[in-house]
């Protein structure tokens, strides 16, 4: 008989709850993990739970293990860490990754889980969703040697394509971000720091992650000439205007999207998406990460966070979910 497990619902818009969860016996080509720890990406997880998706949007947006259907209920999310209690025998007792809601324990196909390398930390290892996304972003941006690159919102996603960036020989690199604080976390990356009003300008390539109107707007008013800016932003329900009418024809600039759910055309022939999320386990060897995680709580707080984490209240990057250990 399986243990017990429970998950974290989205009730309805703005409420959340635990509930019990009845577990499959896992077949031959599958995996019971016991969670260690999640991650709530603060931007779209808080979107969802404010019943923010379009109706659009519903199918484009389901994760991979979603149940049930936007807006609520439904049980959402895609960073969990844990270990492998019952499957095949090379994996059993492994630390993996999987694209998999909070949840206490679960049963997928042993093709969802990627193990994570024994030099990162399981902790850590709940930023591999994020740092997968800036991989893609990367693909799709393709910095050069000595291009003059600025990253416009500092939050996970932005903070995590900075991190990735710092590592590019002779680019000049500035993490842009409204809020003042985020230059400490900038720091801990080994990245320049500027608020808008100061972000230098001429740039070859912005990466937009800031997920506002005039984070946007700012981006484009930093390119050179024939520079572009790579969207990384999803605004959900909102509606976002531009000032396309001034100098984004005369300089000729780009504007284009990224987004994690197709692996990028200019990755190497060959790459998909396991060998995306294996190589944003390799990168986060780098404990410089760490700054990334800006708060943890249980999984039994889960449904009194998210009010906060959606409000503000709580400000965090990646809000890292502890589970209890066993019984």
């Amino acid at each position: 008989m399986n243990p017990a497990a429970r998950a974290f619902w989205l009730r309805s818009p703005g409420h959340g709850e635990l509930r019990d969860v009845t577990l499959p016996e896992p077949a031959g080509d599958e995996v019971l993990v016991r969670a260690l720890y999640s991650g709530v990406s603060r931007g779209t997880e808080t979107l969802v739970f404010r019943g923010g998706v379009p109706e659009s949007q519903h199918d484009v947006m389901r994760a991979p293990f979603q149940e049930g259907d936007f807006p609520a209920p439904v049980k959402y999310g895609y960073l969990s860490v844990g270990v492998v209690e019952r499957g095949p025998d090379a994996l059993i007792g492994r630390t993996v990754f999987c694209l998999h809601p909070h949840q206490s324990r679960y049963v997928v196909p042993a093709s969802a889980v990627t193990v994570v390398p024994d030099r990162v930390p399981a902790a850590r290892a709940v930023l591999a969703g994020t740092v997968e996304t800036a991989v893609n972003a990367l693909w799709d941006a393709a910095p050069q040697i000595g291009d003059r690159i600025s990253v416009v919102g500092g939050g996970m996603v932005g903070c995590s394509v900075a991190a990735l960036l710092a590592r590019f020989p002779g680019i000049r690199l500035q993490l842009v971000d409204a809020d003042p604080a985020r230059a400490e976390t900038a720091k801990a990356l080994g990245v320049d720091f500027a608020t808008p009003e100061e972000a230098a300008g001429e740039r070859d390539l912005v990466i937009h992650a800031s997920a506002t109107e005039q984070g946007l707007a700012r981006a484009l008013e930093l390119l050179a000439p024939e520079g572009t800016v790579v969207e990384l932003s999803w605004y959900g329900d909102r509606r976002v205007t531009l000032p396309l009418g001034e100098a984004f024809h005369s300089r000729r600039l780009t504007l284009r999207a990224s987004q994690v759910g197709t692996v990028s055309p200019s990755a190497r022939p060959g790459r998909g998406y396991a060998e995306r999320m294996a190589l944003a386990l390799d990168l986060l060897a780098d404990p410089a990460l760490d700054a990334l995680i800006t708060g943890e709580s249980g999984f039994d707080e889960l449904p009194e966070l998210m009010p906060r984490l959606t409000s503000g209240e709580i400000p965090a990057l990646c809000h890292r979910i502890r589970y209890p250990d066993p019984a």
